[in-house]
Order: structure tokens, then C-alpha cells, then sequence
């Protein structure tokens, strides 16, 4: 008999089964972290520091470091990233608090913005690459409002601002969606007994965003940083789409090095460099918010 507010006892093999359960339900994903990141994380690593006879090695650096595109692809994936993701951090957060704000129409708002999210990379440099090319849609509109005679030509090394501006065009409607789901779903962990806090000491709608909806943000805000500064510094398919190699990339050179010149050990440099500066800027990202976290609590 098992007195009143007592907890019965699970015979052994029950307790034996409770104990292994969760390491169960964690052994699909950790066996497909094992296969596609920690495998493929060792091999490159093995790639880039061992020479194809045995042995360490910094040749493979060197050749990196030395390659005519080298400095173009490093410049070119800061500038991107350095422009791309807060432009669409400021576009997702003002969607997600117009989704918030429960409009009349809001879901289809939100399922509409959200359509990007199911179009490859390649897909989305095609459908703008229709967009930009001499006899495109844009082109052909201006020349329906009389706008230019002559089709301008966009995507040309000749014309890097209108190059790059291609490319961030395309690459802001293509992963914008990302950040907004991010801050969709962090809004709708905010409870609403702050805001009606708010509401009661009369704050208008600017107070309430400064000092109670972007603060409690952080952590998504966070959160989407990292994943989009991490994803910007992988962008290939959209660059390579809309201007082949006039504008050098990381990731473009890691596939050149690998499919191109059959060099694996220089492909797999370049990628142990993105994943070095994904790094380093996430730990930027997590100290720099945990310092004014401090400094706010302090």
C-alpha cells in the first residue's frame, strides 16, 4: 500500500527504461550531427593542415592567402554581410511588429512574406536575374513609363553599384524571412502584462517599443543575428547567379578551388576561414549582449 502524497516507487526495469529514454530520443539527432557536421567538420580540418603524402602542413594557407581572389572574396563577404544583415534585421523586425499588432489580415501578411522561405538560393537568383538582365522586367517596365530608351545593363563589373545593389536586393527578399519568423515568435513570448503596465503610466507607442518590447527582444534579436551573420558569410548561389565571379565570395572560391582546379585541401581552407570568422563574430555578438546586459542589471 503506498500512503496518501507518497510517490509510488517504478519497479527496476522501469526506472531503467525512464533513465535511457531521453538519451533515445537524442540519439537521431546527435547521430545526424555526428554524420553531417562533426564528420565533415574533421575531414576539412584534416584537409587543410595534412599534406596529400602524410604530415602537417601550412601550404594550404599560403596558397589561400595567395590566390588572386583571395582578397577580393574576403572583402567582398564582409561588405555583403556588413550591409545585407541589418537591412534585413530592421525590415524583419518592423513585419514581425506589424504581424503583432494583429491588423485585420495579418496571417495572410505574414504567409505572404513568409514565401521566400521555400525557394532555394539558386531559385531566387534565377527569378532575379529575370529581373536585372538587359531585356528584364525591370528594364522593360522602366521603358514602358518612358523611363530609359536603351536597356541599362545592371549586373556588370563596369557598374559595381548597381552589381552589388542586385545582389543585396536579392539576397534581402530571399532570407529577410528568416529574421521575421525569429522575432514573430520572440514577440509572442512577450507577455502582455508589460505592455498593459505600460498602458497604465500613460508611455506612448515609441516608449513601449524602447523600453519594453526591444529590450525583452534581445534574445531573439540575438539569435538572428548569429544565424543570418553565420548564413551571409556561406552566400554563393545568388552571387554566383547574378554575376558569376566579378564578384568573388568565400564560399565561391571554396567551390572553385573544389570543383574547378580539384584542389580540396585549398577548398577546405577556405572553409575553416568562414567557419573561424563565423565564430568570432558570434562570440562578439554573445559578449558584446552580455555586457550591456550586465551593465543594465548593474
Amino acid at each position: 500500500m503506498v500512503a496518501a502524497g507518497e510517490v509510488p516507487e517504478l519497479p527496476r526495469e522501469g526506472r531503467s527504461r525512464t533513465e535511457w529514454l531521453p538519451y533515445l530520443l537524442l540519439a537521431p539527432s546527435l547521430v545526424f550531427l555526428g554524420v553531417f557536421f562533426a564528420y565533415p567538420l574533421v575531414q576539412a580540418f584534416g584537409l587543410s593542415f595534412l599534406r596529400p603524402e602524410g604530415g602537417l602542413t601550412a601550404e594550404h594557407f599560403r596558397r589561400m592567402l595567395d590566390d588572386t581572389y583571395f582578397r577580393g572574396a574576403i572583402t567582398n563577404s564582409l561588405l555583403l554581410t556588413a550591409i545585407v544583415v541589418p537591412i534585413q534585421v530592421a525590415i524583419g523586425l518592423v513585419i514581425a511588429l506589424l504581424v503583432n499588432s494583429r491588423f485585420r489580415g495579418h496571417l495572410w501578411f505574414l504567409y505572404i512574406c513568409a514565401i521566400p522561405l521555400a525557394i532555394s538560393d539558386l531559385a531566387a537568383g534565377l527569378i532575379w536575374l529575370s529581373v536585372f538582365t538587359e531585356r528584364g522586367y525591370l528594364n522593360t517596365l522602366l521603358h514602358l513609363v518612358g523611363a530609359v530608351r536603351e536597356p541599362m545593363t545592371y549586373l556588370s563589373a563596369e557598374q559595381p553599384v548597381w552589381l552589388y545593389g542586385a545582389i543585396i536586393a536579392t539576397e534581402v527578399w530571399r532570407a529577410t524571412a528568416i529574421v521575421m519568423i525569429i522575432l514573430v515568435a520572440g514577440l509572442q513570448l512577450i507577455p502582455r502584462d508589460y505592455f498593459e503596465t505600460a498602458d497604465v503610466f500613460g508611455a506612448s507607442g515609441w516608449r513601449k517599443l524602447w523600453h519594453v518590447t526591444l529590450p525583452l527582444l534581445r534574445p531573439s534579436l540575438q539569435t538572428a543575428l548569429i544565424i543570418r551573420t553565420i548564413l551571409a558569410f556561406q552566400l554563393f548561389a545568388t552571387v554566383i547567379t547574378l554575376s558569376g565571379r566579378q564578384v568573388p565570395v568565400l564560399a565561391g572560391e571554396a567551390y572553385f578551388w573544389y570543383g574547378l582546379y580539384r584542389n580540396p585541401h585549398v577548398a577546405s581552407a577556405y572553409a575553416v576561414l568562414i567557419m573561424g570568422i563565423s565564430v568570432v563574430i558570434t562570440w562578439v555578438y554573445l559578449r558584446a549582449l552580455r555586457l550591456r546586459e550586465e551593465e543594465a542589471s548593474g
